[in-house]
């Protein structure tokens, strides 16, 4: 099995080179805005297919609790626009959807700290309320829109919008006006005063996000076949037969999580020398983005900076100290709330560097030391870390346990041990570990966190994650994982988590 994780390692490197914006599930959120937006995009039909089979039974989108809000907002929107072209299915589709949302918004229900999440529910609940099919809507609480109006009159009088703003363009545009049902939409379409400032990038996208595109030319496709946003949006459509992700490329972000997860668990995988130089081409003075239209972020810059030094092609991690919020540091300047996720890969940044180059110790140990007590005023008392770039806390414990059992030293020792004891506790009697159910992509990072993180393990940490490696032996080739990942709503990126049970599976079975 060594050998074939090794294969399969490698394999998975070499896919990295072959589909460079990124390998990542399609979305139902962006799928739906596209159906709207973007009418005259080839793979229509799909779209609107892909959200009809997507629909749960009780009219909702999404993944359970307040992850349902926006995916289900958004393609009941989406039917609405489409469904007096596409027949009775649709429309049927679309009223239970409407129904779900209200009951949703009905309930409170309580809500995940997603990007833009107090933009995106207000834009499509006035879209919804504009199509006249029933009782206007009522946003919960903090969602009145108050947020999207400042930012709307920030840009009608003349303002540039902050570069993260563009990965949500499609929900800033201006609202239409209400209209009695059965009546096409007006063109929405970005103001005049925008020219200048947004513009998409050499590949053609704005922000990183198929919507966002689509937003930015409006609902007329544009005269010429090569205009760049246009190519850009068919490349993708073409690429994902209709339905699209809700962010691409993710150029950078897929290859330094892909890297750090098998290298750090000693898989024996050779990244090719062009993908390295490219990583260290992507750190600049203000860090690196995620992808191309992204800002730059301290997530994408730490695991990069984390990857390439134990790649052996290590850079200096200043760029890191622009994000530096003095406890703590932020994902981008300007953020609100906070992600100890973020701040774990921070020092493994720091640490890794360090190792590598001890020289710069005396420079960077103080922020390591400031970092590593921030992470443990984070911890949860059942020993647990959670995170606002992921849905289960399996992910937030792995990355801060790692980062303290290797870099935070023995000061620190508790609060790992308080994580491995806190994953013994809620692994399930399959073998496996989740948040809702059972999923390879959670018992991938609690075997690590077991194995992984601090001293080494004990019997009753063997013991599980054997059954932890049992269990993932069973789900390693599946094509697809379930959405975990946050951006507008939940997604996968696939290569990532391919990556993330590869590792498990290599760490497992060195201990086991």
């Amino acid at each position: 099995m060594t050998t074939d994780i090794a294969r399969r390692a490698a394999d998975l490197v070499t896919g990295l080179m072959t589909m460079p914006w990124g390998q990542v599930s399609p979305s139902v959120y962006e799928t739906g805005r596209l159906v709207t937006l973007a009418p005259w995009l080839a793979g229509h039909r799909e779209r609107i297919a892909f959200l009809l089979a997507e629909q749960s039974a009780d009219g909702s989108w999404g993944q359970p609790g307040g992850y349902r809000l926006v995916p289900t907002l958004s393609a009941t929107e989406a039917l609405m626009s489409a469904a007096w072209d596409a027949g009775d299915e649709v429309l049927r589709a679309a009223k239970a959807g409407l129904e779900a949302s209200r009951r949703m918004l009905a309930e409170r229900p309580e809500l995940p700290d997603t990007p833009a999440i107090d933009l995106i529910v207000p834009s499509l609940v006035a879209l919804i309320d504009a199509h006249g099919m029933g009782e206007p809507l009522e946003c919960p609480p903090g969602l009145d829109g108050s947020r999207l109006g400042l930012l709307r009159r920030l840009l009608e009088s003349g303002g540039n919008p902050p570069q993260k703003v563009l990965h949500v363009l499609e929900a800033v545009l201006p609202p239409r006006t209400a209209l009695p049902p059965r009546t096409a939409l007006p063109p929405q379409t970005a103001p005049d005063e925008w020219a200048d400032a947004v513009r998409p990038t050499p590949i053609g996208t704005v922000g990183a996000s198929p919507a966002a595109t689509a937003a930015w030319l409006g609902r007329s496709a544009p005269p010429d076949p090569a205009d760049p946003a246009r190519h850009h949006l068919e490349a993708v459509v073409k690429r994902f037969g209709g339905p699209v992700p809700v962010g691409l490329p993710i150029t950078v972000f897929e290859r330094g999580w892909v890297l750090s997860w098998l290298a750090r668990a000693g898989v024996p995988v050779e990244a090719p020398p062009e993908m390295i130089a490219d990583l260290r081409a992507a750190i600049t003075p203000e860090g690196t983005p995620a992808g191309a239209g992204l800002p730059a972020d301290a997530d994408t810059t730490s695991v990069v900076l984390y990857a390439l030094a134990m790649l052996e092609a290590p850079c200096d991690p200043a760029p890191l100290l622009r994000f530096d919020a003095g406890t703590h540091f932020c994902t981008w300047q300007g953020e609100d709330g906070f992600s100890p996720s973020v701040n774990a890969h921070v020092l493994d940044a720091f640490g890794q560097y360090v190792r590598v180059r001890p020289a710069a110790a005396e420079r960077y140990g103080p922020v390591m030391a400031r970092v590593a007590g921030w992470l443990t005023g984070c911890q949860r008392p059942d020993g647990s870390w959670d995170d606002r770039w992921h849905a289960s806390p399996y992910y937030a414990t792995l990355a801060c346990a790692l980062a303290l059992g290797e870099f935070g030293g023995p000061a620190y020792a508790g609060a790992v041990r308080r994580a491995r004891e806190w994953v013994l506790a809620t692994q399930r009697d399959d073998g496996s570990w989740g948040r809702w159910a059972g999923m390879p992509e959670e018992t991938a990072y609690a075997v690590q966190t077991l194995l992984l993180t601090g001293p080494e393990p004990d019997e009753a940490a063997k013991r599980a994650a054997g059954r932890g490696y049992d269990h993932l032996l069973q789900m390693v080739d599946l094509p697809h994982f379930p959405p975990m990942w946050h951006d507008k709503d939940l997604y996968s990126p696939t290569a990532i988590v391919r990556a993330a049970v590869l590792a498990a599976l290599h760490v497992a079975k060195m201990h086991v």
